[in-house]
């Protein structure tokens, strides 16, 4: 495995998705998916991080009455979107 805090989001979560694929057919042996355990939840882990990284850096720049500030981004969830 690569360097964790070198790994973009898509790596570590094709990882992971190897890693719930091999602990989902049950054939490996107990050890192993131990270690498939762990490394999983250090890659889901990883990801939940860069994931509050990038929220925290996203912003919209608003202009409200002339004056141009910055406002957090709020994504819209599949219920809001179906009201608006």
């Amino acid at each position: 495995m690569t360097d964790k805090q070198e790994m973009s989001f898509e790596e570590a979560m094709n990882q992971l998705e190897t890693i719930v694929n091999q602990l989902e057919h049950g054939d490996v042996p107990l050890e192993k998916a131990i270690d498939l355990f762990q490394q999983g939840m250090q890659l889901s882990q990883l990801c939940g991080q860069k994931l509050a990284q990038v929220e925290r850096k996203i912003e919209m720049i608003v202009e409200e009455d002339g004056e141009i500030r910055k406002q957090p981004f709020i994504p819209q969830t599949e219920e809001s979107e179906t009201l608006g």
